[in-house]
C-alpha cells in the first residue's frame, strides 16, 4: 500500500503532471506542476474593444474636418502667412526671444541652486528668508512682476550704491537704469529662480542620504561627493521638470510684450497692428513657438537618456517615438 503511492507522490514532487479527482463531481481533472490545474487555451481568442475602434473613427472624423478647414477657409490667409514666416523684423523678434529665454533661465538656474542650498542649511535665518523669497515669487502672478520692474521708477526715482544706512557711492537714474530689457530679465529670471529652486531642492533630497555616508566612510570631501555622488544621481530628477520650464519660459517670453519689449509675439503684434492681417501674423507667431519647442524637446530627451543610462530598465521616449505616436514597450530581464 505504501508503494504503490511513492510513485505518484514522486511525480507530484518532481512537478509532472498528474490525474486527480473532482472531489464534488468525482470526475477526473488534469493538472500541471505544482497540482494546479490545467488552462485549456485551444479556444481561446482576444478580448474585443469595439470603443477602441467608435473613439478612432470618432477622432478620425474630427482630424479630416479640421484640415478641411485650414485648407478650404480663406479666412487663413496662408499666402500671407508664407509671406512673413521668414521675413527678416521676425526673424529679429525670434532672437529676442532666445536671447530673454537664455539670459532669464541662467538667472533662474543660479538662482536656484543658492535658494534650493540656502532651503536646505541648518541657518534658520538663511532658511527663512530662501523661504520666504520662494513663497513671494511663486505666489505672485510673472506678468504683476513683469510690470513691477518696469515701472520700478515711482517706487525709486534714483537707484544708489554704497554702505547701508550709511553715504552713497554711486548714483543713478532708475529710467535710464532699467531698460525693457533688463526689466524683463529681472521680472522672468527672479520669478524662474524660485521655481527652479523647488526642483533643485527636490532632486537633492531624492538621493538616498546612505550615499553621503558612504562617501565620507570612504574619506571623500564634502566636495567630491556632491560632485560625483550625489550630484549625477540628483540630475537624473532635475534634468526633466527643467527642460520644461525652459520650454515654459520661452513661451512666457511673450509677455514681455506689455512692456515693449520687441519679442517675436510683439513684432507681430507691430506688424498686424499696421497691416490688419491678425489671424495670418499670430500663425507665424504660432509657427516659430511649435518649431523652437520642437527643438528644445529634441536636446531634452538626448540629456535624459545621457543621466538615465543604468538606472531605469526603460530608456526616457524619444521625441521621434513620442512624434510617430509609437507605445514604448518594456523589456523583459531574464536571469
Amino acid at each position: 500500500m505504501t508503494g504503490a503511492h511513492r510513485p505518484a507522490e514522486a511525480g507530484r514532487t518532481a512537478g509532472t503532471e498528474t490525474t486527480g479527482t473532482d472531489e464534488m463531481t468525482g470526475t477526473g481533472r488534469a493538472t500541471g506542476a505544482g497540482g494546479l490545474p490545467e488552462i485549456d487555451v485551444a479556444g481561446a481568442a482576444r478580448t474585443r474593444h469595439p470603443l477602441r475602434w467608435v473613439a478612432s473613427i470618432v477622432l478620425l472624423v474630427l482630424a479630416a474636418q479640421l484640415v478641411s478647414l485650414l485648407v478650404t477657409n480663406p479666412n487663413f490667409q496662408w499666402d500671407v502667412v508664407g509671406r512673413y514666416v521668414n521675413a527678416q523684423l521676425i526673424g529679429q523678434g525670434i532672437a529676442t526671444t532666445l536671447l530673454l529665454t537664455v539670459i532669464a533661465m541662467a538667472v533662474g538656474v543660479v538662482l536656484g541652486v543658492l535658494l534650493a542650498v540656502g532651503r536646505l542649511s541648518e541657518n534658520p535665518v538663511a532658511r527663512g528668508a530662501c523661504g520666504l523669497y520662494v513663497w513671494f515669487f511663486r505666489g505672485t502672478p510673472v506678468l504683476v512682476q513683469l510690470v513691477l520692474w518696469y515701472n520700478l521708477s515711482y517706487l525709486l526715482p534714483e537707484i544708489s550704491f554704497g554702505v547701508p544706512f550709511g553715504p552713497e557711492f554711486v548714483t543713478a537714474d532708475t529710467n535710464a537704469l532699467i531698460t525693457p530689457l533688463l526689466a524683463a530679465i529681472l521680472g522672468l529670471g527672479l520669478n524662474e529662480g524660485a521655481y527652479m529652486a523647488e526642483i533643485i531642492r527636490g532632486g537633492l533630497m531624492s538621493v538616498d542620504p546612505g550615499q553621503s555616508e558612504a562617501a565620507a566612510a570612504l574619506g571623500m570631501s564634502d566636495a567630491r561627493t556632491f560632485r560625483r555622488i550625489v550630484l549625477p544621481q540628483a540630475m537624473r530628477f532635475i534634468i526633466p521638470p527643467t527642460g520644461s520650464q525652459v520650454i515654459s519660459m520661452l513661451k512666457a517670453t511673450s509677455l514681455v510684450s506689455v512692456i515693449a519689449l520687441a519679442d517675436l509675439l510683439y513684432t507681430v503684434q507691430s506688424i498686424y497692428n499696421r497691416t490688419f492681417q491678425t489671424i495670418p501674423l499670430l500663425i507665424v507667431a504660432c509657427v516659430w513657438y511649435l518649431v523652437i519647442t520642437s527643438i528644445l524637446y529634441v536636446g531634452q530627451s538626448f540629456i535624459e537618456r545621457h543621466y538615465a543610462r543604468g538606472a531605469t530598465r526603460n530608456a526616457p521616449q524619444g521625441f521621434w517615438a513620442f512624434a510617430a505616436l509609437r507605445r514604448r514597450r518594456s523589456t523583459e530581464v531574464t536571469s
